[in-house]
C-alpha cells in the first residue's frame, strides 16, 4: 500500500477507536460464537489460520482480539492493516483491546519502531509519519 493509504486507515481508525469507551462489553447469545484471539506477534500466519478455521469476520463472525499484535514477528504492519480494516468494516463485530506490546518503549525494545523503514518502502519522512500515528493510534 501507498503510505497515504496507510495514513488514511490509521486516521479514521483512531477516529473510531475515539468514540468508543474505554471498557467495552461484548455479549451473544447461545448460538453465536464469538473467537477471542490475543497475542498475535507479528506473526501474519497465525492470523491466517485463526481466519481459515474460524471464518473471516463478518456480521455473523465476531472476533476479539486480545492485544499484542506487534513486536517480535515480522508482519506486524500486516496485521494492524488487516485488523483496522476489519474493524472498520464490521464495528460492531470486530474488538480489538490494546496490549502491553501496543505502546511506544515496548516497541523500541522489541522492533516494531523499526518495520516502516525496513518492510515498507516508505521513504523517512513517511516512515516517521506512520509511526507517529500508529503510536497515536495505540
Amino acid at each position: 500500500l501507498h503510505a497515504r493509504y496507510v495514513l488514511n486507515l490509521l486516521h479514521e481508525t483512531r477516529k473510531h477507536l475515539k468514540q468508543l469507551p474505554n471498557i467495552s462489553h461484548v455479549s451473544t447469545c447461545y448460538s453465536e460464537e464469538v473467537t477471542v484471539c490475543g497475542d498475535l506477534h507479528g506473526q501474519l500466519d497465525d492470523l491466517f489460520l485463526i481466519f481459515y478455521k474460524n471464518g473471516l469476520p463478518s456480521p455473523s463472525k465476531s472476533y476479539v482480539f486480545n492485544g499484542d499484535f506487534v513486536d517480535r514477528g515480522k508482519q506486524s504492519l500486516e496485521i494492524l492493516v488487516i485488523l483496522f480494516t476489519f474493524l472498520l468494516i464490521y464495528p460492531k463485530e470486530v474488538h480489538l483491546n490494546r496490549g502491553n506490546h501496543e505502546d511506544h518503549m515496548v516497541n523500541l525494545r522489541y522492533g516494531f519502531h523499526l518495520m516502516p523503514y525496513l518492510f515498507f518502502s516508505f521513504s523517512q519522512v513517511h516512515g516517521k509519519k506512520i509511526l507517529r500515528m500508529f503510536q497515536n493510534v495505540f
